[in-house]
């Protein structure tokens, strides 16, 4: 490995026993766990105190959000956070952003129909933001140099 690419905090961690090291990335884990459950426990709360399950519409483009990238950037990582002539990056940049705004959408869409209230509208779009928060928080802790760039 070059010794250039390591970073200070990498080497910090090389230098920690190997136990100590496997319980910070349990830790992780455990965080990210937490995250994904509150975000889940946020969008089902979003329904059931307001007995409308209208919200849950929103956990769809939560499920669609992901397929693009599984699909048409798999070997492709590097690429979808730089400027590409692929089509099928572009496709997928594109549909994976229409997903991610569909998230907030939806709900906007139904609280101006009057189909839910303030009160759902605000936990499902929080719920939006604790789930991006958890994939901030992944790309961030992982050990890949292609997804260091939050």
């Amino acid at each position: 490995m070059d010794m250039s690419l390591v970073t200070r905090g990498e080497m910090e961690m090389a230098e920690l026993p190997g136990h100590f090291r496997f319980c910070l990335h349990t830790g992780k884990l455990v965080l990210l766990a937490i995250l994904v459950s509150a975000g889940v426990v946020l969008q089902i709360l979003a329904c059931a105190l307001y007995d409308n399950w209208w919200p849950m519409l929103t956990a769809i483009t939560y499920v669609l959000l992901p397929m693009p990238l599984l699909f048409f950037a798999a070997s492709e990582r590097s690429s979808l956070f730089s400027e590409s002539d692929s089509s099928w990056v572009n496709a997928t940049k594109f549909l994976a952003g229409a997903s991610a705004v569909g998230s907030i959408a939806i709900p906007a869409i139904l609280k101006h129909s009057g189909v839910i209230g303030w009160g759902a509208l605000a936990m499902d779009v929080s719920s939006f933001f604790v789930f991006v928060f958890a994939i901030m928080c992944y790309i961030r802790m992982s050990g890949e140099y292609d997804y260091r760039i939050i």
